[in-house]
């Protein structure tokens, strides 16, 4: 006799057999999306809800809202106005667009290795890659992690560098505007982020001469248009329809069935822009753009209506999940200051493997939920090991509040599983 667990359905029904949870789980309603969907027909005031935009987000800062942290980042390397030749020192992991967005202003980016641990940059690191030609700093705060800058910004203080953090993955709600040490936080709105509007980015800019000028040259971009941000919309509802483990495990099914690769078609749908790649000028061309009307009117509506609830509800389920993982597993960001799981890595010697085995019990584990990739090193500079490493066996796991604690406790048994039997160990 097959006994029932409260919130799951037996994998041994047929049923069972087609339920898969989706390996991320997007924090938007449908009924945000479909007001997005309206805000297409009657929003049009972009200065208004860009106003109320800044008054949600964080009153009394300086801020900058944007098509995308690309674009705000793009907006700030263009107002620095740094001579060719000039070195940024980043996260040994980011986004490649941004190591795009600096090469295009004439720069080059120098990747600085992580301590796996914290996912924080290593500061003896820092002081090895430094140059007379570096100008600036880029941390990333990785996976819904965040690390203390004390250290990273009393190096860039020392070396007069601007300090720039990424927390285009780990905002925690209004109010929210950054650590204060840095001189510019970016936080981001996109498809699969925290508070999702399907789009959009808020940068909080400390010095004002700076922030004016990136207000002006953003005053010179074309806004968004609205047939864009309507297929936004719409991919983005597309992917909170199939949400449910049933919807999607058909989803899948149906994949297998007509040869098409699983990976492609979900992290097609979710991505800002097209995959790293091509001409710079045309990746300029797609970010250089101003946020439309109703794009602001649908991330003003989700700022002011930000469910902390759900969010705490996601850093509990982390934390569960991690509680029962072997000690054989190793999670990157284990040791953070704060954990909100964004996204939840472990890192595996065997990771197709690991994925298989998860997919079979239920769980759509992927390699690529994130974009975010390794930076490559300049030829004169040691490879950043501990990243690299990192990301050549990273699996994400589908952990976030919508999965019942009985299932998150079938997740991480079967990691141990996978672990026992080699796929999981590191």
């Amino acid at each position: 006799m097959t006994v029932r667990r409260r919130g799951l359905v037996p994998r041994t029904s047929k049923r069972g057999r087609l339920m898969l949870y989706p390996r991320h789980r997007l924090d938007v309603s449908v009924r945000d999306l479909l007001y997005g969907l309206a805000a297409c027909l009657w929003a049009f005031r972009r200065g208004r809800l860009a106003a109320e935009v800044m008054r949600a987000f964080s009153p009394g800062e300086g801020l900058l809202v944007c098509f995308s942290v690309r674009s705000g980042f793009d907006l700030l390397l263009g107002a620095l106005a740094e001579p060719p030749g000039g070195e940024v020192l980043v996260s040994a992991v980011t986004h490649p667009d941004m190591v795009r967005v600096i090469e295009g202003h004439g720069l080059h980016a120098v990747p600085v290795d992580l301590d796996t641990a914290t996912l924080e940059p290593q500061v003896e690191r820092l002081e090895a890659a430094l140059s007379g030609r570096t100008r600036a700093v880029l941390v990333a705060h990785l996976f819904g992690s965040r690390f203390g800058l004390g250290e990273v910004a009393a190096f860039a203080r020392r070396h007069s560098l601007l300090l720039v953090e990424d927390c285009a993955q780990a905002f925690r709600g209004p109010g929210d505007a950054g650590d204060a040490a840095a001189d510019v936080s970016m936080f981001s709105f996109g498809s699969i982020k925290t508070a999702s509007a399907a789009g959009g980015a808020v940068l909080c800019v400390r010095d004002p001469g700076l922030l004016e000028e990136m207000r002006k040259a953003q005053e010179g971009w074309p806004v968004q248009s609205r047939r864009h941000y309507a297929g936004r919309l719409l991919k983005a509802l597309g992917l909170v329809l199939l949400g449910r483990p049933l919807a999607y495990g058909l989803f899948v099914r149906a994949c297998d069935l007509g040869g098409w690769n699983l990976d492609d078609l979900v992290n097609g749908a979710v991505r800002a822009f097209p995959a790293s790649g091509g001409a710079t000028k045309d990746l300029f061309r797609k970010i250089r753009r101003r946020p439309s009307a109703p794009l602001l009117a649908l991330l003003a509506r989700r700022l002011r209506n930000f469910d902390a609830g759900r969010l705490a509800r996601r850093a509990r389920s982390g934390e569960r999940v991690a509680w029962r993982l072997p000690a054989t597993v190793h999670r990157p960001g284990g040791l953070a200051l704060s954990r909100t799981h964004w996204l939840f890595p472990v890192v595996a010697p065997d990771p197709e493997g690991l994925v298989s085995a998860l997919r079979r019990r239920g769980f759509d584990a992927s390699r690529a939920t994130s974009n975010i990739a390794p930076v490559p090193a300049p030829p004169d500079l040691l490879a950043p090991e501990e990243a690299n490493r990192m990301m050549s066996r990273v699996v994400f796991l589908p952990v976030y509040p919508e999965i019942p604690d009985g299932d998150l406790d079938l997740l991480a048994g079967a990691v141990e599983e996978a672990a026992g039997s080699g796929q999981g160990r590191a």
